[in-house]
């Protein structure tokens, strides 16, 4: 899960925020399984880039599909508006999406997701340095503790233990989040959420596709069961889960929820991704953590939080009613 921001909207109802919850509570939870049920898809054969092009083609055919038929106009595009989802869709969807699936491949389920959500991090440090804003003290702690939770997590005493490839995916994984909310918030301003994760989801699919053909995905695979917990889905089937459950319906439900909540409350809900990618990779793939990885990813995402609450209180005092969201891996 990486984060966005929409464009200031009247304050919900309060009858509308219970909805805005459950509906960010079911997209945090699609979100985090991504990587738990595509996992036994690649061990079964595939490679990260195929499971990434073909989650991310499904579900470009799915948004594209279904906005076309139910808000045509959002999918109207002024010329000035293509450089920016352009890098919307090569950075925030189709890099993340690859580097998360490589990252999935070569770590635990748990450890990569963790390693994208120090984006929260990254964008505290665009602040600071780019744009030249000063931070609390309370940033620059939660800060601290984010590198502290990764140094554990990466236990780098032991000569960075994990996989080398799969961490520097997590954070190529990192930056491209970073750069999904960056660009996202800048673009929010001028375009409503859906019409954008669509053109960005569309984009993405290209970019992923012409590194890895559909065509070239190899049919027997799909059609070889795959070891998921007790039971053993045909590989295909976990592939379109992933499309439908965990990107198209996970961005769907997510964009709808930020229209009922303030963003410190989307924020810190979305980090819910997390602790779902570990339980379910725990329950139904048999990965573990070590206790000092998991006192790590405690420590991380307390950190995390803390970057994120922040962050999100500045934002609304600066522009209220803005809403934001993280999707996993994300996405």
């Amino acid at each position: 899960m990486v984060t966005i921001e929409v464009p200031a909207v009247a304050p919900a109802p309060r009858a509308q925020r219970g909805r805005g919850t459950a509906l960010i509570l079911v997209s945090s939870v699609c979100f985090g399984m991504s990587g738990t049920i595509a996992k036994p898809a690649m061990i079964a054969g595939l490679s990260p880039e195929q499971v990434a092009a073909a989650r991310i083609g499904l579900a470009a055919v799915v948004l594209l599909a279904g906005i076309g038929l139910v808000r045509p106009r959002l999918l109207r595009v002024r010329k000035t508006e293509w450089p920016l989802l352009l890098g919307y869709g090569l950075l925030g969807v189709a890099g993340v999406q690859l580097c998360y699936f490589v990252a999935v491949q070569r770590l635990p389920v748990g450890i990569a997701i963790l390693l994208e959500f120090m984006s929260p991090v990254l964008i505290a440090l665009w602040t600071r340095f780019v744009r030249h804003v000063r931070l609390p003290r309370a940033m620059w702690l939660g800060i601290t503790l984010a590198m502290l939770g990764l140094a554990l997590v990466a236990q780098v005493w032991e000569g960075l233990s994990l996989d080398a490839v799969g961490v520097l995916a997590g954070l190529g994984g990192t930056v491209c989040s970073a750069a999904y909310f960056l660009i996202g918030e800048h673009g929010a301003t001028t375009r409503e959420p859906l019409g954008m994760v669509t053109w960005g989801v569309v984009i993405g699919a290209v970019a992923v596709s012409a590194i890895a053909p559909p065509w070239t995905i190899p049919v027997a695979i799909l059609d070889a069961p795959a070891d998921l917990g007790p039971w053993h889905p045909p590989v295909w089937l976990l592939v379109v889960a992933v499309a439908l459950l965990s990107t198209a319906l996970a961005y769907a439900l997510g964009t709808s929820a930020l229209r009922h909540l303030p963003a410190a409350v989307a924020s810190v809900i979305g980090l819910l991704e997390p602790i779902v990618a570990t339980a379910t990779a725990w329950a139904l793939l048999g990965e573990s953590l070590r206790w000092v990885q998991l006192a790590g990813a405690l420590v991380l995402l307390g950190g995390a939080t803390i970057v994120q609450m922040v962050h999100s209180r500045q934002t609304v005092q600066v522009q209220p009613g803005v809403g934001q969201e993280s999707p996993a891996s994300a996405p």
